[in-house]
């Protein structure tokens, strides 16, 4: 089907040394043609080779000296024939080109919808096109590595055999199911059951990669917790080697979230501090309150902070019942002064709990914290074979396990083998939603609107 033309910048706002104005579709050429004056128009040029000229508007004025180029399809981003305008970059000029290709017929873009007409004209595939979004969030060069993996097709590769391998699996299953007239050799309940555990054996390894390169991807999200005044926006400022947060001796100081995010051996971390939890004093400080305990529920770890140089008070024991059951680490603050709080007075409270001692003021102990945050997801700290996945792509790998173990369950509990191929069929389909093969408008509507417009 013949789409519309579309057009968007596809650079960043503001004063630059060039701006792209970028157009896709049949007919791309020469609509820029028709604001394109050179020697020669992009109709008598080769694609990919640029021609210098100069973009007017409709009564023939010159908006800007540009370069302009075409790609011939299907050899371009979108698969499509693709024009751009490298135009001079400021704040004006790119939206004045823009402009004058939009009264001349062409649509403004949607955000992601480049990457969406490359995905469904076959250049890539819904794994690699996702992976374009982690490229332009990447926050380390860890994170950068494995998002281009993705790109070149890592990922895809991998979840692509193991789906031709569950596919391979099914239609043995299956066949003694509907065929059982024919001359087939059956599949035994020994070799079904060997089967699905050949499968899970590759899964789950590849989950363990898509979480740690999700981690790479979305981060760890870090909440500091406590009592007031017992050094939590100290923590974030030692954190982040800066002033961040406001520290006063005046308990209540901070009345909101504070959100920062550092990169540390390659995982961000997104750092909250919070409220301090106690009885609120006024109505701002029981808002602020309130989004502190929020954001226990709503963190990936908790760092529980006490001053080290109090005794407990019920305040911090309340907010050591509400640790309980997620996962935390305690830190006991201010070991630049005499201790009255001890390792052993914490195990008392939380058992088998990981206790940090560390002084904000002096840095003592800030990288090994970091470490331990880091090593409470990624074993021994390593995410180099990490896998850049979407939260999606996780979770919808997770799903297929999760059917591979029922198809298992149902196998060794004599449920019949139509209910484990059925198992099956829905583990496939997970595979089919992240490579792409089964996706509906929703599905990809959902995807592409968390680019931006232009790409």
């Amino acid at each position: 089907m013949e789409q519309d033309i579309i057009a968007a910048i596809a650079t960043a706002w503001g004063e630059a040394a060039i701006s792209i104005v970028k157009v896709s579709g049949k007919g791309s050429r020469d609509l820029v043609d028709s604001i394109f004056r050179g020697k020669r128009p992009l109709k008598d040029s080769p694609p990919r080779f640029m021609c210098h000229g100069y973009v007017v508007n409709q009564n023939g004025e010159q908006i800007d000296e540009v370069l302009a180029v075409w790609f011939e399809a299907p050899r371009s981003y979108t698969g499509e024939e693709v024009s751009e305008i490298h135009c001079h970059g400021g704040t004006l000029v790119a939206h004045l080109c823009l402009e004058e290709l939009l009264k001349r017929g062409a649509r403004l873009a949607e955000p992601g919808e480049f990457t969406k007409r490359a995905f469904l004209n076959g250049r890539i595939d819904l794994t690699q096109a996702e992976s374009i979004i982690g490229i332009i969030r990447a926050r380390s060069e860890e994170a950068l590595r494995a998002a281009t993996r993705n790109l070149a097709g890592s990922f895809s590769k991998e979840i692509r055999h193991l789906y031709d391998e569950m596919l391979n699996f099914s239609v043995l299953l299956e066949a003694n199911l509907d065929f059982p007239e024919e001359d087939i050799p059956p599949l035994t309940e020994e070799d079904a059951i060997s089967g699905l555990l050949s499968l899970k054996d590759k899964a789950v390894p590849l989950l363990d990669r898509a979480r740690k390169g999700n981690l790479l991807r979305e981060g760890i999200r870090v909440a500091l917790v406590g009592r007031p005044n017992v050094g939590k926006s100290s923590l974030l400022n030692a954190f982040l080697n800066e002033s961040r947060a406001i520290v006063t001796a005046i308990p209540g100081t901070t009345r909101d979230i504070i959100e920062e995010v550092l990169t540390h051996k390659g995982v961000p971390l997104r750092l909250v501090d919070t409220a301090g939890i106690r009885k609120p004093s006024d109505e701002v400080e029981a808002i602020g309150v309130e989004k502190a305990k929020k954001t226990l529920h709503e963190s990936d770890v908790l760092l529980w902070v006490i001053d080290g140089n109090e005794a407990l008070h019920q305040e911090d024991l309340d907010v050591a019942e509400a640790l309980k059951n997620k996962r935390h680490i305690v830190v006991i603050n201010k070991a630049d002064l005499p201790l009255v709080v001890t390792e052993k007075d914490i195990s008392k409270i939380l058992p088998e709990s990981k206790i940090h001692i560390i002084s904000a003021s002096t840095n003592r102990g800030i990288e090994e914290l970091k470490d331990s945050i880091v090593e409470l997801f990624v074993e021994n700290g390593d995410v180099n074979e990490g896998l850049n996945t979407t939260a999606r792509q996780l979770e919808e790998l997770r799903i297929s396990i999760l059917n591979i173990d029922m198809a298992l369950k149902a196998l060794k509990n004599n449920m019949g083998e139509d209910v484990s191929a059925a198992c099956l069929a829905e583990a496939r389909k997970c595979l089919e939603r992240i490579l792409g093969l089964e996706a509906d408008e929703a599905l990809l509507d959902a995807i592409f609107s968390s680019f931006c417009i232009g790409k």
